[in-house]
């Protein structure tokens, strides 16, 4: 009996020691992951501690070990709130809408370079759909306010040749989701087709070769042989994305929203700096970004776990 028990034993430190070795093997490259570690550690995972804030009467000359703890609180007072409720609201139907666009739009850009041919052209057209990406939303937003203008917007003067009137869109209720939406897609689209492309490039050539043989058209090949080749990367993109739709983009909404359209286009990135930053309530700022976060992580969670269901496609 005290043999059979000590031969796993001696196999587990077998195992141990073999572990050892091969991190002793390769230390260098851990030693250069190290920075990247540390970096790691010292802004993500340090500063959880502060969700602590969420759940205390915060106070900045106190700090977070002096402050009155107040539990659920502000996590009442938020579901109280119908500032929070309509910025609630507002995150998820943005969000949503831009997933959507943000999502497909790049899939079907990368498709359509990968079938453009003259390559001056298509070289061309990639920088020209990459440069919103490193443009701030700030020069950004200022451009589509010029083009969106009632006076010398280029947008009204065509809707003037088409017989209409012209109008200052940035401030109608009714069109600030879609242009939020369309403007974000023209901004990000091209940079988010580069993974796309990347995807498609690795494909195997001769599976195309074999498809022109079986006399397949470019949609079908397209359809029956591009697409599914990368599927695998647009399910992870796609979970990637579905973490983010709690973020409804604040660089974006900071920069083009006005009072005529709070109702629709304040969300929850704007109402934490409204709360946290202007009227300095960081207690209640940092609960709403908790529930932010929890959404997100959950929403991450059910989704990979479909997709491993489906396909065996997932990020972890």
């Amino acid at each position: 009996m005290e043999l059979a028990n000590a031969v796993p034993a001696k196999k587990s430190e077998k195992s141990f020691k073999g572990r050892l070795g091969k991190i002793w093997r390769f230390k260098l490259l851990y030693l250069l992951l190290l920075p990247a570690l540390i970096w790691v550690i010292l802004f993500d995972y340090l500063p959880l501690y502060g969700i602590t804030i969420a759940f205390s009467d915060y106070n900045v000359i106190q700090g977070w070990s002096g402050s009155e703890w107040a539990g659920l609180k502000y996590f009442r007072s938020l579901f109280e709130s119908e500032m929070f409720l309509n910025a609630f609201k507002n995150t998820l139907i943005i969000s949503l809408y831009k997933m959507i666009s943000g999502f497909i739009c790049p899939i079907l850009l990368a498709l359509a370079l990968n079938e453009i041919r003259v390559a001056w052209f298509k070289k061309t057209l990639q920088t020209a759909v990459y440069l919103p990406r490193f443009v701030s939303w700030v020069v950004y937003g200022g451009i589509i306010t010029l083009l969106l203008s009632p006076e010398t917007g280029i947008i009204n003067k065509v809707i003037e040749l088409f017989g209409g009137s012209p109008a200052y869109l940035l401030v109608e209720p009714a069109y600030f989701r879609t242009i939020l939406v369309v403007t974000d897609a023209m901004k990000e689209m091209g940079w988010a087709a580069i993974i796309y492309i990347a995807a498609i490039a690795g494909l195997n050539p001769e599976v195309y070769e074999a498809a022109i043989m079986d006399g397949a058209t470019r949609f079908q090949r397209i359809l029956h042989v591009t697409l599914p080749g990368i599927s695998s990367t647009i399910v992870v993109i796609f979970i990637l994305r579905v973490g983010t739709v709690m973020s409804a983009g604040l660089d974006q909404v900071i920069n083009l929203y006005n009072p005529m359209v709070f109702e629709v286009g304040d969300i929850l990135d704007t109402y934490i700096y409204r709360v946290g930053i202007e009227q300095f309530n960081l207690s209640l700022a940092a609960a709403a970004d908790v529930i932010k976060g929890i959404i997100g992580l959950a929403l991450v969670l059910t989704v990979n776990h479909i997709a491993k269901r489906i396909n065996d496609s997932g990020i972890f």
